[in-house]
């Protein structure tokens, strides 16, 4: 467990590439769950957590946080309702700070899945950290991608001026033993015409239902669905790449005072850097032997005078 905590931190910090240069391709599934903030996502997951694991799955959850405007790291931490699989050593729990990253969740994450599978893990539970148009990104990375709700009329308005009903596989209304929980079911499904289930994560009820869907979701999922989830996840890290651009403050400003246009600016910043120059050392010695490159006046590096 200290290992693959030490692997998911160098994944998290410059160190990526080389961790993943040694990992070689190893299937993994990964559920997304997202939605308001108190509609229950930590208590879903434990509970799916422990549906995985009665039928033998290793399984990560993955709990993407607010980064710290100090440190950078999370600022939730593992969740406290996980805490009934702490001591599981085929669970592992890792929160991970978003760090900037657009869409919701952290850059790390994609090389962070790769290591789990690596690392023999069946399944990740990927909870993401609040709700809104950034939140689209889950659904490039998770199949099928859960968004949970509360009972409550104002849930669905909400939930469909955020956009969280656009990226929705499978809806679910937790705490479904409170009042209001028909008319949710209703309003969400005439409003999306998908799934919805539910839910009583606490005490477990609607669990079975759950994973069924998930499952039957999971075996209809095709190679076109996979290749568009893996193309928005490359545009997704490439804009953040872009964003961190040595040369955008520069070129921005060339454009507010309109020396620049914006479409050559955004041509530059996809240009490759042009190569260094290499430097002209004259060889100051008659003897060719004493200059890397044999002759006198070679375009070389540096000559060992």
């Amino acid at each position: 467990m200290r290992a693959a905590g030490r692997l998911l931190s160098m994944v998290e910090s410059p160190r990526r590439a080389e961790v993943l240069a040694i990992l070689d391709h190893a299937p993994i599934r990964v559920i997304g769950l997202t939605g308001p903030p108190g509609a229950g996502k930590s208590t879903t997951i434990a509970a799916l957590t422990s549906a995985y694991r009665a039928r033998g799955l290793r399984v990560a959850v993955l709990a993407v946080d607010p980064s710290s405007p100090y440190s950078g790291g999370a600022l939730l931490g593992d969740r406290i309702r996980m805490a009934a699989h702490i001591n599981d050593p085929d669970v592992l729990i890792r929160s991970v700070a978003t760090r900037g990253h657009l869409g919701g969740l952290a850059a790390a994450v994609p090389a962070a899945i790769r290591v789990l599978a690596g690392l023999s893990y069946d399944l990740v539970l990927l909870e993401t950290v609040g709700v809104g148009q950034s939140e689209i990104e889950i659904a490039a990375v998770a199949d099928p991608t859960l968004v949970i709700m509360n009972p409550g009329a104002g849930d669905s308005i909400q939930a469909a001026k955020a956009g969280l009903l656009e990226i929705a596989d499978i809806l679910v209304v937790n705490k479904a033993d409170r009042d209001g929980v028909e008319q949710t079911v209703r309003d969400l499904h005439a409003e999306t015409h998908l799934p919805v289930l539910t839910l009583v994560a606490a005490r477990g009820t609607g669990l079975d239902a759950l994973v069924d869907a998930v499952e039957a979701h999971h075996r209809a999922d095709t190679g076109d669905r996979r290749a568009l989830r893996a193309r928005a996840q490359i545009l997704s890290l490439a804009q953040t790449r872009l964003r961190a651009h040595p040369e955008l403050d520069r070129l921005a400003r060339g454009v507010a005072e309109g020396y620049h246009d914006p479409y050559t600016a955004a041509e530059s910043l996809l240009r490759p850097p042009a190569p260094r120059p290499v430097a002209v050392v004259a060889c100051p010695s008659d003897d060719p032997s004493f200059c890397d490159a044999g002759t006198t006046g070679a375009e070389i590096p540096e000559c060992r005078l």
